[in-house]
């Protein structure tokens, strides 16, 4: 009788050492899960050539590139959401001069600013656009107070301003954006009729976006732009219309694209990517390959996206010379580029 009774006792202690450890194993796993995260950033793509920057420019470009990924990073590694990353990245981007988006953003043809931008996350498929500002200093802020507050997805123009300033947001004058090369860059693009002053690198090209992957598992993605130098009629392209410019769902990966907007509206990249995954089965980088290798130049289309799938694996193709770029994962590995 004591035999068996001690069998049994041996017997409920190897159950609750297994259970245990089963449980403390599931708990490391779901730990070690959980602290995946990565981000990605670009800064426009176009037909660039080494000897069209000087050397202080591309290290400029890079440094700023550097300061807003790891602005966005740091936040990831502080349990910050993904929403919180790119939109500080973007910021960062916006804030600089050297890139088409906020302060800087080339200028249409009356010699003004039209900036958009756009939003998304991919937990919830909530989104937010803005089109056509031209008061508000950072357009992503905009594009996230319209996805949490507003009931809507975009709003353009003076109602955009009007919701923006019952939000609370100051706005800045139209002065503010401008600067002495993009004022140069347009008046030389109405001069030659052209949409674009083909000499100079810096008018090609500086759409922003970011997508990012944080500790939570969570997608998002955001771009941001002044669109194209000397554009006419409230021209509006692919950077704030989701599923154009911007895309996220946690299923499937984050995009922004950066690149001739007419014919990325037409090809709904950023959801073309989504949705070549999700349906046929693609990689990240499987999908990013047919979309800007094959489908976007065959309509005509050329530039670049960043996309990021659910695992935290990054892809940043462009069909293109060059596209201004940079990524980071969890252990702080970072690339920044600008060439092919």
């Amino acid at each position: 009788m004591m035999k068996v009774r001690s069998l049994f006792i041996l017997v409920f202690l190897l159950i609750g050492i297994l259970a245990c450890q089963s449980t403390k194993n599931n708990f490391t796993d779901k730990k070690t899960n959980a602290q995946k995260f990565s981000i990605a950033i670009h800064g426009g793509a176009g037909d660039m050539k080494k000897e069209w920057m000087s050397d202080s420019l591309q290290e400029a470009y890079k440094a700023k590139l550097t300061e807003a990924i790891q602005a966005g990073h740091e936040i990831l590694a502080k349990e910050g959401t993904a929403i919180e990353a790119v939109q500080a990245a973007i910021n960062i981007l916006e804030d600089s001069p050297l890139f088409n988006a906020g302060k800087g953003a080339v200028l249409n043809h009356l010699e003004k600013p039209e900036l958009d931008a756009s939003i998304m996350e991919g937990k919830t498929l909530n989104a937010g656009a803005v089109a056509g500002v031209s008061k508000i200093k950072n357009p992503i802020d905009l594009a996230i107070e319209v996805m949490n507050n507003s009931g809507h997805v975009m709003l353009a123009g003076a109602g955009a301003e009007q919701f923006a300033v019952e939000q609370g947001f100051e706005l800045v004058p139209e002065s503010y954006f401008i600067t002495e090369n993009r004022l140069k860059a347009v008046r030389a693009a109405k001069k030659s009729h052209s949409a674009v002053l083909s000499d100079e690198i810096i008018n090609k090209m500086g759409t922003v976006g970011c997508v990012a992957l944080d500790r939570y598992g969570n997608l998002a993605a955001g771009t941001s732009t002044g669109g194209i130098n000397n554009k006419r009629y409230g021209r509006i392209g692919d950077s704030p219309i989701i599923g154009a410019g911007t895309y996220a769902n946690n299923k499937t990966c984050a995009v922004s694209s950066t690149g001739a907007g007419e014919y990325y509206i037409r090809g709904t990249v950023a959801y073309d990517m989504s949705a070549l995954m999700e349906y046929a089965g693609l990689s990240v980088q499987e999908a990013a390959e047919k979309v800007i290798h094959e489908k976007q130049p065959q309509l005509g289309g050329s530039g670049g996206l960043i996309a990021m799938d659910n695992k935290g694996r990054i892809s940043m193709e462009f069909n293109t010379s060059g596209m201004f770029r940079a990524s980071m994962d969890e252990e702080g590995n970072l690339e920044v580029k600008i060439f092919k």
